[in-house]
């Protein structure tokens, strides 16, 4: 253990959401986050929330003996963009002088509205939590990422995949991920950048809260995997994370992986 040490990460949307009832992490951001930390990266976390930034930073430090830099950043509608990205990235290099991951987790979206009723406000809030900072992160880490032949791991979504009732927008900032990551595959394989998708299926908080709060569009979204069980964010799919950021990892760049249940193919 401990392969990633010395090397930088920056997780988008990796702040502690509230733990799950058996004590596992509540997010998928997060469980990347402590499988990060297990190898001993230093963490660059991002997010909306300073509150549950500064727990995470608490914890990881605490727990684990790495460095985190916690830096409160919000892409979205009417603001500019390019300078919060900015801002990140020059944090990042002052503090540990290099970017060796990019993983662009974040995303908010407006589930359970259907596309009649979908706002543009509702559109807007998905595109540009996903779809744009991911466009943003990517372009302001590209120039780094050259120079440590680093490592891009986006996530998209099986609602992308498979139309899920009530989430055009969530689909539709996805599968624009999806296509982005293709490209920037295409593109930036020279350069020595390794660029995969993740479209997992992890047991979270927020679809706790969802299957509690809206029960019918929770039925009509979420299946039991065939495996029976969801994905575990720390152990799952934070793991997935850190094998793809191995150096002696050979996965073809620019394929999407399909997380469910913990089984991972190539669709």
């Amino acid at each position: 253990m401990g392969f990633l040490k010395g090397k930088t990460a920056i997780i988008t949307g990796g702040g502690r959401a509230k733990p799950l009832k058996d004590g596992s992490a509540g997010s998928i951001g997060y469980g990347i986050a402590i499988a990060y930390a297990k190898e001993g990266a230093n963490l660059v976390l991002t997010g909306r929330n300073k509150t549950k930034l500064d727990e995470a930073k608490e914890e990881l430090e605490r727990l684990y003996g790495i460095k985190v830099l916690a830096i409160t950043a919000d892409i979205s509608a009417n603001e500019d963009n390019e300078a919060t990205v900015k801002n990140v990235i020059e944090k990042t290099l002052a503090e540990f002088g290099r970017i060796d991951v990019l993983i662009n987790n974040a995303q908010a979206s407006a589930s359970g509205v259907t596309l009649a009723e979908h706002s543009t406000e509702q559109f807007n809030l998905a595109l540009y939590s996903g779809l744009y900072s991911a466009f943003h992160y990517m372009k302001a880490c590209y120039p780094h990422l050259c120079k440590t032949k680093g490592t891009v791991i986006n996530f998209a979504s099986g609602a992308g995949l498979f139309g899920n009732f009530g989430q055009s927008a969530y689909a539709a900032a996805k599968e624009g991920i999806r296509g982005l990551s293709r490209v920037a595959a295409t593109e930036w394989g020279k350069d020595g950048i390794n660029v995969n998708v993740i479209c997992p299926l992890a047991w979270t908080s927020q679809l706790e809260q969802w299957k509690e709060y809206n029960p019918e569009a929770f039925k009509a979204n979420v299946h039991m995997p065939p495996m029976g069980h969801y994905g575990n964010s720390e152990l799952e799919i934070g793991r997935v994370c850190v094998q793809l950021a191995s150096p002696d990892f050979k996965y073809m760049s620019g394929e999407t992986l399909t997380l469910e249940g913990g089984m991972g193919q190539r669709p």
